[in-house]
C-alpha cells in the first residue's frame, strides 16, 4: 500500500498524506486535487475504493459504420472507455448495408432512454440525407454529437478530421518526391469528407503544380479494397504515377490493381492510404499512410457529450483534427 501510495502521489503531484485523504474519503481536499488524485489511480490501473468510483449515469448510443474498416472499432474503443471511467455504458450500433438503419437504432435507443447519442460518419456525413431526424433529437434536449460529416443548422459539436490537412500533406509529399500526375482516389461524391477531399485537392495541386483542371485525376468509387482497385486501373489509364486513396483499404486496392498491370510500386506508381491500420507495416510494400488522431478525437467526443449532459456548456461548431503522414515503403521518387 505504501509503493502503491507513493505511485499516485507523484503522478498527481501531490503528497501520500493527501492521497491517503483521498482514497478514505476525508473532507478537506478541494476538488480539482480530489479529481487529480482519482485520475492518478485510473491511469496507473489501481482499483479505486467501492465508494470513490462512478455511480451509473446510464447509457449513451454510438451508431457507426460497419466495423470491418478499423478505424472505427478504434475510434468506439476510445469513446466507450472514456464513457465508462464516468459511469455511462456505451450501447454500440452498427448500421450496415441491408441490416437495421440509422432511424431504427435512434428509435430504439431512445425507446431505451439513453442520455446522448454519438453519430459516427452517419446519414449527417451525406449530403443527399435529410437531417430532420437529428434536428427533432436536438429539438427535444437530447444530447448529440457528431463525427466527420459537418452540416450547417444542426446546433451540435462536430468532431472532424481536417481533410484540408491530410491532403496538403500526402500531395505535398508526393510532390517533393517529383510527381506531378497525381492521382486521387475519393470516396463517393455524396458525402461531405469526399467532397473536402476534392477541394483540398483541387486547391493543392493548383498551388504545388499550377494544375487547375484536375478532373481526369479524380476517381470516385467505394472506399473499400475493390473500390481502390478499380479506381487504381482508371488513374493508371490516365497516367498517373502516384494515388492518394480516401482509405488504407483502397490503397490496397489500388497496389493490387498496379500490379495487375504490371506496374511494381513504389518504383512505377506511389501509394498514399488513410487511416494507420494495425497491420499496414507487414504488408508488400509497407504502405504510407495518414494516421488519424483516433484518441484525440475520442477523447473530444466523451468531453463534448459530458458537457451537453451536465449543461456546463453548450459548445457547438467544428473542430478539426489534423493527421499525420506516416511514410513508408510504398512511396518513392516519380519514375524517369
Amino acid at each position: 500500500m505504501t509503493a502503491r501510495l507513493a505511485d499516485v502521489a507523484r503522478y498527481a503531484q501531490v503528497s501520500e498524506a493527501t492521497v491517503s485523504r483521498v482514497l478514505n474519503d476525508k473532507p478537506g481536499v478541494a476538488p480539482a486535487t480530489r479529481q487529480a488524485v482519482l485520475t492518478a489511480l485510473d491511469v496507473l490501473g489501481y482499483d479505486r475504493p467501492s465508494r470513490l468510483r462512478p455511480q451509473g449515469g446510464g447509457s449513451i448510443g454510438l451508431v457507426l459504420p460497419e466495423l470491418t474498416t478499423p478505424v472505427f472499432p478504434a475510434l468506439a474503443q476510445v469513446v466507450e472507455t472514456g464513457l465508462a471511467a464516468v459511469g455511462y455504458a456505451c450501447v454500440l450500433c452498427t448500421v450496415t448495408a441491408g441490416g437495421v438503419h440509422e432511424e431504427e437504432y435512434v428509435r430504439m435507443l431512445r425507446d431505451r432512454g439513453v442520455a446522448g447519442i454519438v453519430f459516427v460518419s452517419g446519414g449527417h456525413a451525406d449530403l443527399t440525407c435529410p437531417t430532420d431526424v437529428y434536428a427533432d433529437l436536438l429539438a427535444d434536449g437530447l444530447p448529440v454529437v457528431f463525427v466527420n460529416g459537418f452540416r450547417e443548422g444542426l446546433d451540435a459539436p462536430f468532431i472532424s478530421t481536417d481533410e484540408e490537412a491530410a491532403v496538403r500533406q500526402a500531395v505535398g509529399h508526393l510532390h517533393d518526391l517529383g510527381h506531378q500526375r497525381i492521382g486521387l482516389a475519393a470516396g463517393q461524391a455524396r458525402f461531405v469528407p469526399t467532397v473536402r477531399k476534392v477541394e483540398a485537392y483541387r486547391a493543392v495541386m493548383a498551388d504545388l503544380l499550377g494544375e487547375h483542371d484536375v478532373d481526369e485525376l479524380v476517381a470516385h468509387t467505394y472506399v473499400t479494397v475493390e473500390g481502390g482497385a478499380t479506381a487504381g486501373r482508371v488513374l493508371l489509364g490516365r497516367g498517373v504515377t502516384a494515388v492518394v486513396a480516401a482509405s488504407d483499404s483502397m490503397a490496397l486496392g489500388v497496389v493490387r490493381a498496379a500490379r495487375h498491370l504490371g506496374r511494381a510500386v513504389p518504383s512505377d506508381l506511389s501509394v498514399i492510404g488513410r487511416d494507420d491500420s494495425p497491420l499496414l507495416p507487414f504488408t508488400d510494400p509497407p504502405l504510407t499512410t495518414l494516421r488519424q488522431d483516433v484518441t484525440g478525437m475520442g477523447q473530444a467526443v466523451v468531453s463534448a457529450m459530458l458537457d451537453r449532459i451536465s449543461g456546463r456548456e453548450r459548445t457547438t461548431g467544428e473542430f478539426l483534427f489534423s493527421p499525420e503522414l506516416v511514410v513508408r515503403g510504398s512511396t518513392a521518387a516519380a519514375p524517369r
